[in-house]
């Protein structure tokens, strides 16, 4: 970073003083460099050339970023480095591409030959201090695209997710599950692989395993396409309307439908618009809920919002009118931008799919084989609150049909209803209502199913058919009504109503009561609660009838919990089953185990205990448990762990962390400082810490961006990160490999000076960590590796002198290594094991 010298400051205002005077002079066509000098006095032209000057650079009319620049009287510029990006909206990787260019040093003017990114000029301006690009796409439509392009030529690359769950118990065979998940990279299609293998703990002992994905996916503009072995899902759909009776297993086949993977996500104006009348000329202030979500200026007259910036989904806000500092009116306006459903232009969405069912991959016994499939389902935006949707679709020889409304009623309360029909099978309906209001909010629910199976048949291997052995003729209901209300910031009450008819009879109520206070000088949390519901085999087949009281008390801070509780419930002969626990919980920093847990019950049976664990390591994660009953003092046990095998770039490694968008980075790390952490930032949203070693950053698919480095907490030391930023541009299963070094430096302040002892200036001085550009009395100030303490001077593209340094024979004053004198000439372009000649 160079600070602006206060006589490079005054550059543009002398020159804004001379702008009337020499304009003639410009005509139509940019003036070179000494042109335009010549209306600055002659105390200041050696500040103009061949020193640092701060710029503003534009690419295509567009704010490309600041920047320190070189200019020469040859007319030619180079960039030493942007110096502040934030208010450009141009991607961070066309930024990396122009920077490596502008850095070598390029002519001003029309390009002639070898001109990238189909350049056509680049223009510097003194009046305004601007630094102008021009490429073909100056004069093109700027319209926002809708979607992302595909990564050019494709991706390669493999992410494979393993996940190991084992259970077992004294009187109980060891069973488990592994699964694997797998999305993987080939060009512009993306492929998927999940498979599953269980063990079963019963009589039969036996492993099953099955394949549910093995197919292979192209991304299209708002479509997608699979082709292979799936199961068949509706994707793409905003509200999928619910079926009865059995899904479609695994089939070989192929499916269409919308896709939002490569939408890009532009701001979008609200669907209606707001609008503000004023007087005179003054400002919005929009709130939502009491808080300042945005403002903006507004000229006299009727006038609308740009409802862009604002968050999206259906809500109030206040818009309130400012003129001359004083609030004109306050209006309450609502904002309807629906999450999901991005273009309103396009009303439909859906998702097709046809194949033949295929067990070929599994050996599950149930699973259904030869049968054609086929389905299909919509969803329609009638309005900007409603969302319609059916489907219908075709198992083994059923069919299937489905219907759905999606309508936010108002503001803060939305209702959903399903109503479905199988042949042979029933019909069923399901009711969802949800009013929020300022302090909390009720939810309403209600499903209903008329069953007959009695015309189900199961079809043997030799073709015949025979009666199902469990029939059912009736219907069976479920209502609900839930309350959560906030009495105070620290205290809420919920409740909970509920009647079922069919498998379960009867009416439940459950009520509860929380407190947030402070108890011994910590924070804890009361719970009261009290319930009644319908008989089960755990309470006696009779009304299961309780209370409990709980208490949470944090011990001295986060890191440390103990719960305690007291109650009493419907005992499994139908008494009462008194009951009380005490759980220890703890979490743990910068070690394997994450969290430890330990729990001990008493209750009518006797005593019970349990301890539970998290762990997390750069390769594996996962959790397990133990516990002993009080009812027959048997031990069960389980154990889940998580892993990621990430391979790419001829490269693999094995992580911890989740691939949660699609693509990855492996990332080596070198460093000569123990104990460091790195910050890796992917400016579309995510984050990871890595150290030394090999490590891996989860990456959004689709998107091209860019991962920035920086050291994590706020002592940063004396290093420099190379490079500090990498772009990317990947596919789903999309892997990239990178290296990163970190390399010590040292603050070095000197005076670059020729053979005759005159101050140099405007010369380029590089080292391995960072360059810098000599002032116009010759002095620099740089970062330099202090495992390489080699510094290279270059003028254009002619490299000048070299020298070696020596800090420990140097001067140190506050942590910057004083070198003096550099005396650069022909003698000094020597090897790096030579000493740098300096005057005596």
């Amino acid at each position: 970073m160079f600070p602006m010298t206060p006589i490079a400051m005054a550059l543009a205002l002398v020159f804004c003083a001379n702008a009337l005077a020499v304009a003639a002079d410009s005509g139509l066509t940019p003036r070179s460099l000494l042109a335009q000098s010549k209306g600055l006095p002659r105390e200041f032209e050696e500040h103009f050339f061949d020193v640092p000057l701060a710029v503003r650079v534009e690419l295509d009319q567009q704010f490309l970023g600041e920047a320190m620049v070189v200019l020469s009287r040859d007319d030619r510029i180079t960039l030493v480095d942007f110096t502040e990006v934030s208010g450009s909206k141009i991607k961070s990787v066309e930024r990396d591409t122009w920077s490596t260019y502008l850095k070598q040093g390029i002519a001003l003017g029309a390009c002639q030959t070898k001109c990238p990114e189909q350049l056509l000029a680049v223009y510097y301006s003194l009046e305004n201090s601007m630094l102008s690009i021009l490429t073909e796409n100056v004069e093109r439509d700027d319209q926002a695209r809708r979607f992302y392009h595909l990564p050019q030529g494709g991706s390669s690359g493999l992410i494979v997710r393993n996940q190991l769950n084992l259970n077992g118990g004294q009187h109980q065979d060891l069973g488990g599950r592994y699964g694997l998940q797998a999305s993987g990279s080939l060009g512009n299609w993306s492929q998927s692989v999940n498979l599953q293998l269980s063990r079963t703990g019963g009589i039969d002992n036996q492993v099953n395993h099955a394949v549910h994905d093995l197919y292979t996916q192209r991304e299209l503009e708002g479509n997608f396409v699979r082709l292979g072995y799936f199961t068949p899902t509706s994707e793409g759909l905003s509200r999928q309307p619910r079926t009865f009776g059995a899904s479609p297993d695994t089939a070989l086949g192929v499916m269409y439908g919308s896709s939002d993977s490569l939408v890009i996500n532009n701001p979008k104006p609200s669907i209606y618009p707001i609008y503000v009348t004023a007087n005179r000329q003054g400002s919005v202030e929009i709130y939502r809920d009491g808080l300042l979500i945005n403002t903006q200026a507004v000229p006299a007259g009727l006038q609308t919002l740009d409802t862009r910036p604002l968050p999206g989904g259906i809500y109030e806000v206040e818009v309130r009118l400012v003129v001359d500092g004083q609030t004109m009116s306050s209006t309450q306006e609502l904002v309807y931008k629906p999450n999901n459903w991005r273009n309103h232009d396009e009303r439909w969405r859906y998702n097709l799919f046809t194949g033949r069912e295929s067990s070929l991959l599994s050996n599950w016994d149930r699973q259904a084989d030869g049968d054609w499939v086929a389905g299909a389902a919509f969803n329609y935006l009638l309005h900007p609150r409603v969302i319609l949707g059916i489907s219908g679709r075709q198992v083994r020889d059923t069919q299937q049909y489905g219907t759905s409304i999606d309508w936010t009623v108002i503001n803060n309360a939305s209702l959903f209803a399903n109503i479905y029909q199988t042949e042979d099978y029933g019909t069923g309906l399901d009711l969802q209502g949800m009013y929020a209001y300022g302090r909390g909010s009720i939810v309403a629910s209600h499903n209903r199913s008329w069953l007959d199976t009695t015309r189900l048949y199961d079809t043997l291997p030799d073709g015949t058919r025979s009666r199902q052995r469990h029939v059912f003729v009736g219907q069976t209901r479920h209502s609900s009504l839930a309350l959560n209300h906030r009495l105070t910031p620290k205290s809420s009450v919920n409740a909970r109503f509920s009647h079922s008819q069919g498998n379960t009879v009867g009416t439940g109520v459950d009520l509860g009561w929380t407190q947030r206070t402070q108890l011994f000088g910590n924070d804890a949390n009361w719970r009261f609660s009290l319930f009644d519901r319908p008989g089960s085999y755990s309470a006696g087949n009779g009304r299961d009838r309780g209370i409990d009281i709980s208490l949470n008390l944090a011990l001295g801070g986060p890191e440390e919990q103990l719960t305690g509780s007291i109650g009493s419930r419907t005992a499994r002969n139908g008494g009462n089953d008194h009951n009380a626990s005490l759980t220890y919980r703890k979490s743990l920093q910068d070690h394997l185990l994450q969290s430890v847990s330990a729990t001990a019950t008493t209750d009518t049976y006797g005593v019970g205990l349990s301890a539970m664990a998290t762990m997390h390591s750069d390769r594996v994660s996962g959790d397990g448990f133990l516990q002993r009953s009080s009812y027959n003092n048997d031990l069960t046990g389980g154990l889940n762990l998580d892993s990621t095998v990430a391979i790419g770039a001829r490269k693999m490694v094995m992580t911890s962390q989740a691939h949660r968008d699609g693509a990855g980075m492996i990332i080596d790390v070198e460093s000569d400082i123990d104990g460091i952490a790195l910050r890796a930032d992917d400016l579309s949203g995510g984050s990871a810490v890595l150290r030394p070693g090999r490590n891996f950053v989860p990456l959004t698919a689709f998107k091209s961006s860019s991962v920035h480095f920086d050291f994590e907490g706020n002592h940063v030391p004396a290093a420099s990160i190379q490079p500090p930023r990498s772009s990317y541009h990947l596919n789903k299963g999309g892997v990239d490999y990178r290296k990163i070094t970190i390399s010590k430096t040292v603050t070095v302040l000197g005076r670059l000076i020729d053979p005759q002892g005159n101050p140099l200036k405007g010369h380029h001085i590089i080292n391995h960590a960072s360059r810098g550009v000599s002032e116009v009395d010759g002095f620099f100030s740089m970062e330099m590796n202090a495992g390489s303490p080699t510094l290279e001077v270059r003028s254009g593209n002619r490299l000048l002198c070299q020298f070696r340094l020596d800090p420990e024979n140097s001067r140190r004053e506050n942590d910057v290594l004083m070198i003096g004198d550099l005396r650069c000439s022909p003698k000094t372009l020597v090897d790096a094991n030579s000493k740098s000649e300096r005057p005596g």
